[in-house]
């Protein structure tokens, strides 16, 4: 595959991603659980983006630009129910040897989710839920200082203000807090063991 037709198919997907999440926002079913269409296309597309890295290797922004490089790293984003390919993708944008700016804010949100879904505190406080009380808060992080400074080193407003912008964006996509907190997390742990996230014992 060459480098022009493997960005064109990047973007492809992302629009196709893009797409059914509007469609979900408009119904009104964005966050009622991991929506099952949605979840498809995602492992449809990882699949699709994980044959373009066999044939060309990681798409950079220096190799397939800017458009198919965001694309890109938005459906790894989304890849939450293939933890290997996140983890690969993440061991392989680091070994990057040009990373822009815009590329290092793309590892701080992908070591933030793989993070979040190991049950470890993120680094850049990137990622966000709702807690029991119904109200959207940062993941657990390592502490409020230490992640504003590493979010003000790669040009990030602070978490304080970034919780203020997730605050208003859910209010304005209609999502709403799960009613039934306990019962979601329950979920969660168990989604999280099925996919690999979360090891079984034997």
């Amino acid at each position: 595959m060459d480098i022009r037709s493997a960005a064109e198919k990047i973007i492809a997907l992302k629009n196709a991603d893009m797409a059914l999440r509007n469609r979900l926002i408009q119904s009104k079913q964005l966050h009622k659980g991991y929506n099952k269409e949605m979840e498809a296309l995602h492992i449809k597309n990882v699949d699709q983006l994980n044959e373009i890295i066999e044939s060309i290797g990681f798409p950079s922004m220096e190799k397939v630009g800017k458009e198919a490089n965001e694309a890109a790293w938005l459906i790894i984003q989304h890849a939450i129910s293939k933890p290997e390919f996140m983890r690969k993708c993440l061991t392989m944008m680091g070994k990057q040897v040009k990373q822009t700016l815009e590329e290092r804010r793309q590892m701080a949100y992908l070591m933030d989710r793989i993070a979040v879904f190991e049950g470890k505190p993120q680094l850049y406080g990137t990622q966000f839920d709702w807690d029991e009380k119904g109200l959207l808060h940062p993941s657990p992080h390592d502490g409020l200082e230490r992640v504003n400074k590493r979010r003000k080193s790669i040009g990030f407003n602070s978490l304080e203000e970034q919780t203020d912008l997730m605050r208003n964006q859910v209010k304005n996509e209609n999502q709403i807090p799960p009613s039934d907190f306990e019962l979601r997390k329950k979920e969660i742990e168990s989604w999280k063991k099925q996919v690999g996230w979360i090891k079984q014992k034997n």
